[in-house]
């Protein structure tokens, strides 16, 4: 019913646009993907995209009413960004604990692998993407932000659908992420410095108050308090999605202007560097030997981003309405494509990598 109910709000909206009312056809589009994600709910095969369907309903409701996610009173709802952030980085840090790193030791090989392609491959499509963009160089340095930054939590969601190894994922992201202070303002200055000034040390302790502080406050709560605390691990993945929800809302708001005049372009632009992502990451892990089940794990590591991090990065810049809309419109797709690909490869897992996961 749910689905049907869609196809109908759908359709008026398209005929309101069609007869140039698109100001009135607002809200049959938000009903569109909220129905749309209820209906997704129902099927098993579906449940992974209803997150990334209420984004698209989310980011609807703030492109029609920004009004009401750019400022609440005298406080500016940007403010929010960095600490949703830390919330999100404490949550991955709670999770976490020394025994983690442990994987490093184990499988040397593939972390590296996996961390070299995340720093080389997304920085360098990004450099090209943005340079033929057109945008203007506020716009186009947020498309090489989203290259820099580390992979985020979703990358290992995707990783465990996907049958690939899920160890190797997390090792992965955490030593992205742990880097990211030091090597993405380094990439930034390097890849973006003509477009916007990168002020290398400032935009460090920038990423250390989002990423280092919160994540050791984490490790150190999970370390005192392991397993009395059930009820956090049960919350954080929900309060997180929320936070990321909240904070691709706030950006599309502030960046509303600029993202209709330039959002089919980007959203092109920001699925092509999303798709090489995963298609480079993968062949990279191959050509240098890496296993089937291994290279899966690398390619989604590659692809997938951490679009918070990005826009904590450009708001801290005082940019959020301009070099955070790429990180705005990466976050939801690659959510998408990333399901996708999770669930192809889910189907297609060959006998081979099942043996190798048991092992």
């Amino acid at each position: 019913m749910s689905l049907g109910l869609a196809a109908v709000a759908l359709l008026i909206f398209a005929y309101k646009a069609i007869q140039g009312n698109i100001s009135d056809a607002g809200p049959f589009i938000i009903a569109f993907f909220v129905l749309l994600a209820i209906g997704f709910n129902g099927y098993k095969m579906l449940k992974g995209f209803v997150f990334a369907v209420l984004i698209f309903a989310g980011v609807a409701l703030s492109l029609y009413w920004p009004q009401y996610f750019v400022q609440i009173w005298d406080f500016k709802l940007t403010a929010l960004i960095i600490p949703l952030i830390q919330i999100i980085m404490f949550g991955m840090g709670t999770s976490m604990s020394i025994k983690d790193f442990a994987e490093i030791i184990k499988s040397p090989k593939g972390v590296l692998v996996g961390v070299t392609a995340q720093l080389a491959i997304m920085p360098i499509i990004g450099y090209v993407l943005a340079n033929i963009s057109g945008f203007p160089p506020e716009i186009a340095a947020g498309i090489v932000l989203i290259g820099c930054s580390p992979s985020g939590v979703a990358s290992n969601v995707m990783a465990y659908l996907a049958k690939a190894n899920l160890a190797l994922s997390i090792t992965i992201t955490s030593i992205a992420t742990l880097l990211a202070p030091f090597v993405t303002p380094l990439l930034m200055k390097l890849l973006a410095g003509q477009f916007v000034e990168i002020e290398v040390l400032a935009m460090m302790w920038s990423i250390t108050k989002m990423i280092i502080l919160p994540i050791g406050a984490g490790l150190l709560f999970n370390y005192l308090l392991h397993g009395k605390t059930k009820w956090l691990d049960d919350v954080m993945p929900l309060l997180s999605m929320l936070a990321i929800g909240l904070i691709i809302i706030v950006i599309t708001a502030a960046g509303r202007d600029s993202l209709l005049d330039i959002g089919g372009t980007l959203l092109i632009l920001v699925l092509i560097h999303n798709l090489f992502g995963y298609f480079l990451g993968y062949w990279f892990a191959r050509v240098v030997g890496m296993g089937e089940r291994d290279a899966r794990t690398i390619s989604i590591e590659v692809g997938m981003q951490n679009g918070g991090l990005a826009s904590g990065i450009a708001n801290s810049l005082g940019k959020i309405a301009t070099m955070g809309l790429a990180p705005a419109v990466f976050g939801p797709l690659m959510n998408i494509t990333g399901s996708i690909l999770a669930s192809y490869w889910h189907k297609s897992a060959p006998e081979k990598i099942v043996s190798e996961a048991k092992s």
